[in-house]
């Protein structure tokens, strides 16, 4: 019996790292995507844009190519450690900080909402961690 149950645990986790696996593909996949677009944009409009659009554009896909390793790694490697989730969350907290500082007068209600309650979930999240 216990040989079994073991044997349905490890089918259960083996299916959980799939499904993981598969939100992360879509999650880079998606990342990867806005990160061409973004690429193709300022190749296009370099000549037009400000040096302020210029610079945040770059943030922003050093942002996606951090991410994108990132998310590589995890598929690669498995998940992460606890200091690196809690090193993420404050990295994250701190960029969407500054992100909102610098664009709230620019986004749309709807966006700049949302992004409000994905940082407030981020601190929750890290709070909960530091407990």
């Amino acid at each position: 019996m216990k040989n079994d149950e073991r044997k349905r645990e490890a089918e259960d986790s083996r299916e959980d790292l799939k499904k993981t696996n598969e939100r992360r593909i879509e999650e880079l996949l998606n990342i990867n995507n806005k990160y061409v677009r973004t690429q193709r944009h300022l190749e296009q409009y370099k000549d037009i844009a400000s040096l302020e659009q210029l610079e945040h554009a770059f943030e922003i896909q050093k942002e996606r190519e951090e991410r994108m390793e990132h998310i590589k790694d995890l598929i690669v490697n498995g998940s992460q450690s606890r200091e690196e989730n809690i090193d993420a969350l404050e990295k994250r907290i701190a960029y969407t900080s500054g992100y909102l500082k610098n664009n709230s007068d620019y986004m749309d209600d709807v966006t700049l909402e949302n992004t409000k309650e994905k940082q407030e979930n981020r601190k929750q999240q890290l709070e909960n961690m530091l407990e």
